[in-house]
C-alpha cells in the first residue's frame, strides 16, 4: 500500500563539505531498525498540501528523489525572470521524476531548481550573480529581497521535511538507500554542434563521494553493475564514479552529515541521451530502459541493505 503525500516543511543551515572518510559527530552506526517504529504513512501531521513538491509513502528502506524535475515557478517570482521558460528548462532535469518509481519512496520536486535549488546550501539556492548559474543571467537585478526570502523559507521547510521523513524512516528500517537523481546536458555548444567528449561524460555518472565504501562497498558494486546489465539503446550503458564532479551536491552531503552510515547516498547523473535538451524531444524507449535499469540496480542492492 503507498499513500501520496504533498508536504510543506524547513532547513538547517549551512554545512561545510563532508566525505565518507569525515569524522561525523552526530551519526551512530546503523541498527537494524525497529519494525515496531511506525509505517510513515501513520506518523501524524507527516501530510500536508504542498505547491512545491509531492511524496510517495511506501513500505521499505529505498527513499528515490528528483530534486531538480521541477518546472513550475512561483507566480510572484515569474515578472523578475531574465531567461525564458525553454532555456530554464534545459538546466532543469525534465522526466527525472519517472525514475523515482523504483523507489519505496518516492520525492519529486515540482519547483523549478531556479525557485530555490534544494542542492545548493541556503545561501546560494537562489542567486541574481550569473557566476552561480553556469554564466547564465537567470534573474533581473531588481530582484526583491522579500522574493528571496520566500524561496529561502521554501528551502528551509524542505529540509524539516526531510529530517521527518529521514528520522522515521531510520527509526523504521535502520539504515536507506537514498538515490539523488539528476540529468546533465552534453551538447552545450548548440543543437547542431558535437556533443561533449564521451570519455568525460559517461551515460551515468554515479557521485558516491559521500558514501561509506567500508560499508556500503559490496552494495555500491552490485548496484552498479546491475545498471549495466540492461542495454541502453542497444549497448552496455557507460556507467562510471565521480567523473563529472568533486561532490555529490548539498543534499547528499546534508545527509551524510546528519546521519552517516545509516544513510547509504548515490546521487546518479544520467547524461540527457534519453531526450534532445534543446528541443525539449523524449526518447520514451531510451528513458523507459533507464528506469528498467535502475530497477534492476535496487533490486540488488536490497539484499545488502537489509542484510
Amino acid at each position: 500500500m503507498t499513500i501520496r503525500a504533498h508536504f510543506e516543511s524547513a532547513a538547517p543551515g549551512r554545512i561545510e563539505r563532508m566525505t565518507a572518510s569525515s569524522t561525523n559527530q552526530n551519526a551512530t552506526a546503523p541498527s537494524h531498525g525497529n519494525q515496531a517504529a511506525p509505517p510513515l504513512r501513520a506518523i501524524p501531521g507527516l501530510v500536508e498540501e504542498c505547491r512545491e513538491w509531492e511524496l510517495t509513502l511506501g513500505e521499505g528502506p529505498v527513499i528515490a528523489a528528483a530534486v531538480h524535475d521541477g518546472h513550475s515557478m512561483r507566480r510572484s517570482l515569474q515578472p523578475y525572470l531574465a531567461i525564458d521558460a525553454a532555456t530554464r528548462r534545459r538546466d532543469e532535469d525534465p522526466l527525472t521524476g519517472l525514475l523515482t518509481t523504483v523507489g519505496d519512496v518516492q520525492l519529486r520536486v515540482r519547483a523549478s531548481r531556479f525557485e530555490a535549488d534544494l542542492n545548493r546550501p541556503r545561501e546560494l539556492a537562489i542567486s541574481a550573480d550569473p557566476a552561480n548559474t553556469w554564466g547564465i543571467r537567470v534573474w533581473d537585478e531588481g530582484l526583491p529581497d522579500s522574493e528571496i526570502d520566500r524561496s529561502l523559507a521554501y528551502h528551509d521547510r524542505f529540509y524539516t521535511m526531510v529530517r521527518r521523513l529521514m528520522d522515521a524512516a531510520i527509526a523504521r528500517h535502520g539504515q536507506v538507500l537514498v538515490l539523488d537523481i539528476h540529468s546533465y546536458n552534453h551538447r552545450r555548444d548548440g543543437a547542431e554542434a558535437a556533443p561533449a567528449d564521451p570519455d568525460d561524460n559517461p551515460e551515468i555518472d554515479l557521485g558516491v563521494t559521500t558514501l561509506d565504501h567500508d560499508r556500503h562497498g559490496e552494495l555500491l558494486e552490485r548496484f552498479s553493475e546491475a545498471l549495466r546489465s540492461v542495454p541502453l539503446q542497444g549497448s552496455t550503458p557507460d556507467v562510471r564514479r565521480n567523473v563529472r564532479y568533486d561532490g555529490g551536491g548539498h543534499f547528499p552531503e546534508w545527509l551524510y552529515a546528519t546521519y552517516g552510515q545509516s544513510v547509504c547516498a548515490i546521487s546518479l547523473e544520467y547524461k540527457k541521451v534519453f531526450m534532445d535538451e534543446w528541443s525539449g524531444k523524449a526518447d520514451i524507449g531510451a528513458l523507459y530502459e533507464l528506469r528498467d535499469g535502475l530497477r534492476q540496480a535496487v533490486a540488488a542492492a536490497r539484499p545488502v541493505l537489509e542484510a
